[in-house]
């Protein structure tokens, strides 16, 4: 009798413990899938978004651990879960870190600042960032930086490339006079002369523009530095915006102007450029910032080809190419170029070049013609993923 109860008991235990580990397994499903959801609703796209959440447990509770640039993201986690009634220890940062105290804002110090994927020299250049842009600072690690720019790509910035501000310095480098860069490539000088070189630049740097002579603009680096620029190579930024009208023919024209810039992975400015790079840097000296990648410009703009149909394209529109989708893989695309007429279309592989979809020119590109996808119209077309630096005082309020 002794032991048949002692069993009972132990039967007892072993389902009230069955119980109770099903019961946790549901609240953790639950709360790993409030996570996911959230995660997608908020940052599909983690090169734009951060929202990096991890479920941690001990003997008793759970606890969130993590780092987000989205408080409205957190914010709706956490009443989520307290409207599900599942309790957790929350260590989760909003960024910016608190860290950088006031000093949430930078300035690109430098002709073009190379971004990284993580905060070191050798990790894989993500994108780059010309002279005067301004972006956000969420976060420190070592001498590097954790930014954000215009265009909402995510990447890590070593501490020469960026002038650190607060706000209220950053909104004042913004109320400055500007100058842009407008030539591929050149210099500012220490004098009013082609003298001592103070450092290089190239199409689309700007400046803070401090004083004139006959022949030069004298300007002012994000750091402080003073320089001079000649007048043939660069323009009052107001002047600049004022003439914009971007076309058909003067994105083709740009284009042109950069012919054999050398292919470079990450690369967005006239010292090397990836083939979504080219196309970025083709809109934005068309005063337009696009997305940063051939796989999230596809999903701006108007459709208006994806049957190899040639006939209905304009020049500026993009072309796409990859791998089509199939019964078992998503659609991958890979690449981008912008069509220029005459059954052409240029593009940064290996180099800048011109190609053709007709199969009996001499530079016909029979390996795109084979893995073209589609066409998208981007110039004037209404987008919350297009920036218009006429519109949007991304550079000057």
């Amino acid at each position: 009798m002794k032991g048949y109860k002692i069993g009972g008991l132990m039967i007892g235990f072993l389902v009230l413990f069955l119980v109770s580990c099903t019961e946790k397994s549901k609240k953790e499903a639950k709360l790993l899938k409030t996570i996911s959801e959230i995660r997608e609703e908020y940052a599909p796209d983690k090169r734009t978004a951060l929202f990096d959440v991890h479920v941690f447990t001990d003997t008793e509770k759970y606890i969130l651990k993590g780092e987000s640039n989205l408080p409205e993201a957190i914010g709706k986690l956490r009443a989520t879960l307290k409207a599900e009634n599942i309790t957790y220890t929350d260590a989760i940062e909003i960024l910016p870190s608190k860290e950088l105290g006031k000093k949430t804002w930078a300035v690109v110090n430098i002709s073009v600042a190379n971004l990284r994927s993580k905060p070191k020299h050798s990790a894989e250049l993500a994108t780059q960032a010309t002279l005067g842009t301004p972006v956000k600072v969420f976060k420190k690690d070592d001498d590097w930086y954790y930014i954000q720019t215009p265009d909402k790509y995510l990447s890590w910035v070593d501490a020469g490339g960026i002038v650190l501000m607060d706000k209220s310095q950053a909104e004042n480098w913004k109320n400055k006079n500007k100058l842009i860069y407008t030539e591929t490539a050149g210099y500012s000088y220490q004098d009013a002369k082609e003298g001592q070189r103070v450092s290089d630049l190239v199409a689309g740097d700007i400046l803070e523009m401090i004083g004139e002579t006959e022949e030069f603009f004298e300007v002012q680096y994000p750091d402080g530095r003073k320089a001079f620029v000649s007048k043939e190579e660069s323009e009052p930024y107001e002047s600049w915006l004022e003439k914009l009208d971007p076309s058909q023919e003067s994105l083709v024209a740009t284009s042109k102007t950069l012919m054999g810039v050398p292919y470079l992975w990450g690369g967005t400015s006239t010292k090397g450029m990836d083939c979504s790079g080219f196309t970025k840097t083709i809109f934005f000296l068309n005063g337009m910032i696009i997305p940063r990648d051939a796989s999230q410009q596809v999903h701006t703009g108007k459709a208006v080809d994806s049957v190899k149909n040639f006939d209905n394209l304009q020049k500026g529109d993009l072309l796409f190419f990859g791998r089509k989708a199939t019964d078992s893989t998503a659609e991958k695309v890979v690449h981008v170029g912008m069509w220029i007429g005459n059954n052409e279309f240029i593009h940064a592989s290996e180099m800048v070049r011109i190609s053709s979809m007709d199969k009996n020119a001499d530079n016909y590109d029979e390996f795109n013609h084979d893995r073209y996808l589609r066409s998208k119209r981007i110039l004037k077309e209404n987008d919350d993923a297009l920036i218009s630096l006429v519109k949007d005082p991304v550079f000057k309020d």
